[in-house]
């Protein structure tokens, strides 16, 4: 696979004719340059992850370039930074060089000399940056936890996922609170082609009042009053990426008309921008309730929704899905924090049926939190619970296992439980309200 062209340059140069002078010459070899005036400046801006390559002054008032260098090889030493100097201070280039600067050239210079260093220090800035990517992917691979399990439901889910990950239709992604939706978006980013790029997660309930299109859609410079430089926004970050809004039926209006025309014409407008900008993303949407019922309930528009639900993807809560609740949770604790003696506690099978017999109406989310507290020696650490409880408790924990396991088994059928049982019906309906259990979450 191709790295990404990368095309930014930080030019940090005092001198007001020939810092204008050398961004005209930039932009018309198709660099996106940000001017600054000192070194000062430039670092409240710049940060490690800056997808471009700097251009500095040596000798400038104030911060000169090698101390601008030396800050920014604190930053990351790998940011490739290029050093303009006079005749007379070419040592002093020499020594920044053997300090971790990429390369220099001397007033005056012909710009085909700092445009040949600039390409090729941007080719090594894309190969240091992706390599940086593939190494948090690889990182990651074994934290989408959500996708751990053996049962049927997320084997199914696994399948969907890496059949669909490569394709370019948008994916609507439902499911109960807490189990893990921004979980299945990465999976489906970094199953694909877009891996390598951008996965910028929006939460459309948390944006700033007042600033939301902003956000989403970016500005240009002066395009209103306090718009003192550009801003991207959200969706033109996402470029040859993925978008991820979450909750997106809390979408504001106004956000929804401009992201249906993003979704429609794969283009954004930033505000005070004369032209759209066209933009390569796939969009993953998710949603904690059925969006038929925000749409009759007009908070989320009919043609949005019938746009982003071109595949839909459903991510079953734990309740469906218990057998797989022991690894998860034996991972869960595994990186959770262990209390002063170091040790992680034993998964007794006290545990094993609290995990088992618990509703977990916050899904992962919950059992983490329950995996944190048990890894603190919060939380009893098991057979003392069973051993200090009354005999009726401990048959009816028991009952409700059998119960448990016996629907599962026979995947909800309550036909066959009632001969692997030997009861009569109005019991077993009994036990199943006592215990409250339902044979329709067992059924596949």
């Amino acid at each position: 696979m191709d790295f990404p062209r990368l095309n930014a340059v930080a030019l940090i140069e005092d001198d007001a004719d020939f810092r204008s002078a050398l961004v005209e010459r930039m932009e018309v070899e198709g660099l996106v340059v940000r001017p600054y005036r000192s070194a000062e400046a430039a670092l409240t801006e710049i940060d490690a992850d800056f997808p471009g390559v700097i251009v500095t002054d040596l000798r400038m008032p104030g911060m000169d370039g090698r101390q601008a260098l030396n800050r920014l090889q604190a930053l990351d030493p790998t940011l490739p930074v290029i050093l303009i100097t006079g005749h007379g201070d070419i040592a002093d280039a020499v020594a920044a060089m053997r300090d971790g600067a990429y390369d220099f050239v001397a007033k005056p210079f012909p710009f085909d000399r700092l445009h040949d260093s600039l390409k090729r220090a941007l080719e090594k800035r894309a190969l240091v940056l992706d390599n940086r990517r593939l190494t948090a992917l690889s990182s990651e691979a074994g934290l989408e936890l959500p996708l751990l399990g053996e049962s049927r439901a997320i084997q199914s889910l696994r399948a969907t996922i890496a059949q669909i990950a490569d394709a370019r239709m948008d994916v609507l992604i439902e499911g109960e609170t807490g189990v893990g939706k921004e979980a299945v978006a990465r999976a489906l980013h970094n199953g694909g082609r877009r891996r390598l790029h951008p996965f910028v997660a929006v939460n459309c309930g948390a944006l700033p009042q007042g600033l939301v299109e902003s956000e989403m859609f970016g500005h240009e410079l002066g395009a209103f009053a306090g718009a003192l430089r550009r801003h991207v926004g959200h969706v033109e970050r996402a470029h040859n990426g993925s978008l991820y809004l979450d909750a997106v039926e809390d979408m504001p209006p106004a956000v929804q008309i401009k992201m249906l025309r993003v979704l429609e014409e794969r283009e954004v407008q930033p505000i005070g921008a004369r032209e759209p900008r066209t933009v390569d993303l796939r969009v993953l949407a998710s949603s904690t309730e059925d969006l038929g019922t925000a749409v009759a309930e007009r908070r989320l528009r009919e043609d949005l929704y019938y746009r982003l639900n071109v595949v839909r993807l459903r991510i079953p809560p734990l309740r469906e899905r218990r057998e797989d609740i022991p690894q998860l949770f034996a991972s869960l604790l595994a990186r959770a924090q262990v209390g002063a003696d170091g040790l992680v506690p034993p998964i007794t099978d006290a545990v094993r049926s609290r995990l088992l017999e618990s509703a977990w109406p916050g899904n992962i989310r919950e059992l983490s939190h329950f995996a944190q507290r048990f890894a603190l020696g919060l939380e009893s650490h098991g057979a003392a619970d069973e051993l200090d409880s009354g005999l009726a408790d401990r048959v009816a924990r028991f009952e409700g296992r059998i119960l448990r396991d016996t629907l599962r088994t026979l995947e909800g059928d309550v036909a066959e439980t009632l001969l692997q049982l030997k009861i009569p019906r109005k019991t077993l309906y009994d036990k199943l309200k006592r215990h409250g259990l339902k044979p329709s979450d067992f059924r596949r």
